[in-house]
């Protein structure tokens, strides 16, 4: 069974908070790949309301990047948005020394000073 590590909470709208991690994921020489975007999928139904804001215009955002190291496993981080806040969550299968390198590389590119705007979850 696969766990989960929520990881911080940015104040920021989820194009934002995705296009920082991103960004700074990127700069510490991982690779990121969105796998799946809620927007995207959503786009067909116009008539499905948000859970959370009913038929109103949401924010409401999930996007699931697969992120990479050079050893070619992948970790999955979750990154939810809405109410222009954005909670990451890395997603894991059950650890392997593999997976603990990579998840140590993502957690030391984003505790970097200058990823402000950072709170952790």
């Amino acid at each position: 069974m696969s766990r989960g590590t929520n990881l911080l909470t940015l104040n920021l709208d989820s194009k934002k908070a995705v296009e920082r991690m991103t960004d700074r994921l990127s700069a510490d020489g991982l690779q990121v790949i969105r796998s799946f975007d809620l927007r995207t999928a959503r786009a067909a139904h116009v008539d499905c309301p948000c859970p959370h804001h009913g038929n109103t215009e949401c924010d409401c955002q999930m996007v699931v990047m697969l992120v990479y190291d050079d050893l070619g496993i992948p970790l999955t981080l979750i990154a939810h948005g809405k109410d222009s806040k954005t909670h990451f969550a890395l997603v894991h299968p059950p650890e392997q020394v593999q997976e603990r390198i990579l998840k140590s590389k993502v957690l030391q590119a984003i505790a970097l000073e200058g990823f402000s705007a950072i709170r952790r979850a």
